[in-house]
């Protein structure tokens, strides 16, 4: 159990690692840096979601032979059918823009700003307490080794992501800490979300392989609708495409490695 709740922290580490930026940066973060971090970010999520969710939902109902498949496409399409429901729902704003999405509200910026951040990091935290709650099941094959893999991998990638939330806020007026603070807290979710999955592994055996495309659906989701998009738009974007190979390349080969 030591071990999973370590598993569980690791992300909302490097989530407070990027957002201490705010502490040795000047009040706006480089564009060329936010495009690369953008990139690298996306890699990262794309190869976490098919080396450590997709493949191992497959590989679970190989027995099925062609029904092999069903599960994890399934799983994959609720996912992204999840995201896009909490998207239209949840009132929230992106950095870099003026206008909210989601129901009207009248939430603060900082407030609507956080909650677009809580968007981008459930499908993250869900996606660790699945692989954990997977390595718990013998017959799943998954190890925990495989789990921490992807505890780091997306830990990796929130060290960025934490910048990318605390350097707009410090911007904004908000105290060096008070940034750091609310950048930090953007990744609480991910340790409750995945506890909350851990706690529930029992419950979720029969499904895990729909639960392990299920967060590799809502990951693409945020992936495609958020990261890609804002890495792409204006000027440097090649170093955006890079940072994405980096990326993909690293959690790839720590998944190998590791798992």
């Amino acid at each position: 159990m030591e071990t999973i709740v370590i598993g569980l922290l690791i992300p909302l580490l490097g989530t407070m690692l990027g957002s201490a930026c705010v502490f040795f940066m000047q009040d706006k973060m480089p564009e060329r840096l936010q495009k690369a971090l953008l990139g690298f970010a996306s890699g990262v999520m794309v190869a976490a979601s098919v080396w450590s969710l997709l493949i191992p939902a497959m590989e679970m109902e190989e027995t099925k032979g062609a029904w092999t498949v069903f599960p994890a496409a399934i799983g994959f399409l609720l996912g992204i059918g999840f995201l896009l429901l909490i998207d239209e729902l949840t009132p929230h704003l992106h950095i870099g823009t003026d206008k909210p999405e989601g129901l009207r509200s009248r939430l603060s910026r900082t407030a609507m700003l956080a909650l677009a951040v809580t968007i981008h990091n459930l499908p993250e935290g869900m996606a660790v307490g699945i692989v954990f709650a997977g390595a718990q099941n013998a017959d799943s094959g998954l190890s925990v080794a495989g789990a921490l893999t992807v505890s780091i991998g997306i830990a990796i990638q929130n060290i960025p992501e934490g910048a990318i939330i605390s350097m707009p806020m410090r911007a904004a007026g908000n105290s060096r800490w008070r940034a750091f603070w609310i950048g930090s807290l953007s990744g609480a979710v991910e340790p409750i979300g995945g506890l909350a999955v851990v706690l529930l592994a029992s419950l979720l055996t029969p499904v895990l392989p729909y639960m392990l495309a299920f967060a590799a659906g809502a990951m693409f989701y945020v992936v495609v609708e958020e990261l890609i998009p804002e890495a792409s738009a204006g000027k440097h974007t090649n170093l955006s495409t890079i940072g994405f190979a980096i990326g993909f390349v690293l959690m790839m080969v720590l998944d190998v490695v590791m798992g």
